[in-house]
């Protein structure tokens, strides 16, 4: 392939890794939660939009709503496509199966962050939760862990910080990545390090197409979250907003 051509290609990838709900999932809202943690089954979009609109310093809005225009037509015309294809062709029980696979590789970035916060027994619990899945869950494809009781719970560095203290800054919808904010930003770069996949995987464009695939099969399973929200929703950019905040605030309270 031409030098031009893998540039293409690169930036495709990209754009699926970033935008794709995380959930692990990043996340119930895409392209809002794009690059966030994923939320709790706890914590639904309907949940949220009861609570008490929280103060959000948004002194770039400007900005931040062409950037949401921008991800919102790339979500729309690249990712959900894609994965809408994907979806035809995967039946569902392998879609969940993959999904405990990156769940379960993801296990450093929880487990040690839940160190880092002194929660000695969620700690104790994500490592328990990783030796039974890699075992008897073949590799992190099934998650017996959860049939046990053993839930996972979800942490960051972003959390780590929230929960010493630290503001969240400004907020900020990225080009690609989606809504953060100034703290959640940074420990996101700080997570990387502990993304175990880089150090399976020989060159940055395979490592580019794992994470696309992961996030492709994420959105895959999701319940079309973002459409509903366009759809029930007169300005989504400020329901967005203010959910992103409400549910990074309440992950750092628990």
């Amino acid at each position: 392939m031409k030098p031009a051509g893998k540039l293409v290609v690169l930036l495709l990838l990209v754009a699926l890794t970033a935008l794709c709900p995380a959930a692990r999932a990043q996340d119930v809202f895409n392209p809002t939660g794009a690059g966030a943690p994923s939320a709790p089954a706890d914590l639904e979009a309907d949940e949220l939009f009861e609570e008490e609109p929280l103060e959000v310093w948004d002194p770039i809005e400007p900005f931040n709503r062409g950037m949401f225009w921008f991800n919102d037509k790339l979500y729309f015309y690249l990712l959900k496509p894609v994965a809408r294809g994907y979806r035809a062709v995967a039946p569902e029980p392998v879609r969940t199966s993959v999904g405990n696979f990156f769940s379960n590789l993801a296990f450093p970035v929880r487990f040690v962050n839940s160190a880092l916060q002194l929660k000695i027994g969620d700690a104790g619990n994500e490592l328990r939760r990783f030796l039974l899945n890699s075992t008897v869950g073949v590799a992190g494809l099934f998650d017996p862990a959860k049939q046990n009781g053993w839930l996972k719970k979800e942490e960051d560095l972003g959390q780590t910080f929230g929960r010493y203290g630290v503001g969240s800054g400004f907020y900020l919808v990225m080009p690609v990545f989606g809504p953060t904010n100034l703290r959640d930003g940074v420990g996101r770069l700080g997570d990387g390090y502990l993304d175990p996949v880089p150090f399976l995987v020989p060159g940055t464009l395979e490592y580019v197409g794992v994470k696309a695939y992961d996030r492709v099969n994420a959105l895959s399973l999701d319940k079309d979250t973002y459409e509903g929200i366009k759809r029930e929703q007169l300005d989504p950019y400020l329901f967005i907003r203010n959910a992103y905040t409400q549910r990074r605030e309440a992950l750092i309270e628990k």
